[in-house]
């Protein structure tokens, strides 16, 4: 790190290194106080992003924050920088791109040019002098389309994934989910398993299992285990019908290795699945999980706020043309993020994913020990819903009874689309047209005894 100290005329500050001038900048986190690097007064805060707004942005290419020698994130970072993406901002201030942001002139399409030419503490810079409200305006003029056997991401669209998870992965229980889930119009994002045990059998009899509902109906979206990264590629190996690879993913090397994965596992796993050719309109096959804290959990965080932790995390996402990434925003607990935090992180989260490039999702939870409630997840459910999220989770209640955290349900995605005249990916839709769900104006039609995707709960 360098020996540089930032200083400014407020009392006096003082800021030994640009990683102690995040840290201190961040807006309030538990995690962060947990760790001795949060600002130690409301105060000192104030000054600390007073003195990151007069950052060039530039010095972030100069000082990483995790030492490049060490962390093949920093180097996958720094050495796939493009500088003529960051030519048009290369002059400003973190302060003078905010304000480059948020001007009228400045549309999607040229934030978007940037993507290749931010780095991870650029971004995470510029969210911490921002306030919900501009990052929810930033962020919605950013689109990232993707697609694998449907279209993601298209403006007034908002995507659902469908989560019928099972604490002990039944047959049953898993498809009486599934019909519910695709009767309320959710699922384009993907049908996603957290399955109750990582054997390889057992995952690849899921796999089989929704291969089976989808090539059957003809359902236009792809199917995942959310198993690690390890099992899936042996699932492939035992030639399993693998659409998206899935694995949970951190800022630095050391948070990887705490997963159990290397950035040369990531490529190796998402070429054996680019090979099975299984996509339709696209070849966009990893599925990335992401979330505040957990480098903090795993001592791997380097003395890095977890806010640009979490953010270099979408650096690694990133790199793999990613399908789908979410970040899983209140689930590792109030020790990192406690009810107003989560509102917070949620729409950082989602802002700075979108600078990069990425397909941002948000799983708009908490688990059941934080001081949060269901009118927090309507709040920043709807924020991120202005803000143009790709995708959120469908739960058969909210309830997940296999992780044992509150999310949101099907209900919630058919109430952000109406209130937000949003819908689902166009291939989806018109299955769901065709198959009675939806109406042509998108509305949800009853279900009779007689519907033709009843027999789903009949495996």
């Amino acid at each position: 790190m360098s020996a540089h100290v930032f200083r400014t005329g407020m009392s006096g500050y003082r800021f030994g290194d640009g990683r102690t001038l995040l840290a201190r900048a961040s807006p309030a986190r538990a995690g962060d106080q947990l760790a001795g690097l949060a600002a130690r007064s409301a105060e000192e805060r104030v000054a600390a992003q007073m003195c990151l707004a007069e950052l060039p942005l530039a010095h972030f290419l100069d000082e990483p924050v995790v030492p490049y020698e060490t962390d093949d994130v920093t180097r996958l970072i720094l050495d796939g920088f493009d500088r003529a993406a960051f030519a048009p901002v290369s002059h400003l201030t973190v302060g003078d791109f905010r304000d480059w942001l948020l001007d009228h002139g400045t549309d999607g399409a040229t934030i978007a040019s940037l993507a290749r030419g931010l780095t991870p503490e650029m971004v995470a810079a510029v969210s911490k002098i921002m306030r919900i409200q501009d990052m929810v305006l930033v962020a919605r003029k950013v689109r990232v389309v993707t697609r694998f056997r449907n279209t993601l991401g298209l403006p007034g669209r908002l995507s659902a994934r469908l989560q019928p998870n099972h604490p002990t992965d039944d047959a049953r229980g898993i498809a009486a989910s599934v019909l519910d889930g695709l009767l309320y119009g959710c699922g384009d994002a993907v049908i996603g398993i957290n399955p109750a045990t990582d054997n390889v059998g057992q995952v690849v009899r899921l796999l089989g299992m929704l291969d089976e509902i989808i090539s059957t109906h003809e359902i236009p979206t792809q199917s995942c285990v959310l198993t690690h990264v390890t099992t899936t590629m042996e699932a492939i190996r035992r030639g399993a019908p693998v659409d998206l690879v899935f694995q949970s993913i951190g800022g630095t090397q050391a948070a990887n290795e705490s997963f159990g994965v290397t950035l040369a596992m990531l490529g190796e796993a998402r070429d054996m699945a680019r090979a099975l050719g299984r996509g339709t309109v696209g070849s966009s096959v990893m599925y990335f999980d992401t979330g505040q804290g957990s480098a903090l959990s795993a001592d791997a965080h380097h003395g890095v706020d977890q806010q640009t932790i979490e953010t270099r995390a979408y650096a690694v996402a990133r790199a793999f043309d990613p399908l789908l990434v979410n970040s899983v925003v209140g689930f590792i607990g109030p020790e990192y993020l406690n009810g107003r935090e989560i509102l917070r992180a949620g729409a950082e989260d989602h802002f700075c994913g979108k600078l990069l490039g990425l397909p941002m999702g948000v799983d708009v939870c908490y688990t059941n020990h934080a001081d949060a409630d269901q009118d927090d997840v309507d709040t920043l459910l709807t924020l991120l819903g202005c803000a143009g999220v790709n995708y959120v989770m469908g739960v058969p209640g909210a309830d997940d009874i296999m992780l044992s955290y509150q999310s949101t349900s099907f209900h919630d995605t058919l109430y952000l689309r109406e209130v937000l005249g949003l819908r689902p990916a166009p291939e989806f839709e018109a299955w769901l047209q065709a198959h009675r769900v939806m109406d042509a104006d998108a509305r949800l039609l009853p279900a009779s005894a007689e519907h033709p995707l009843l027999g789903l709960a009949r495996p």
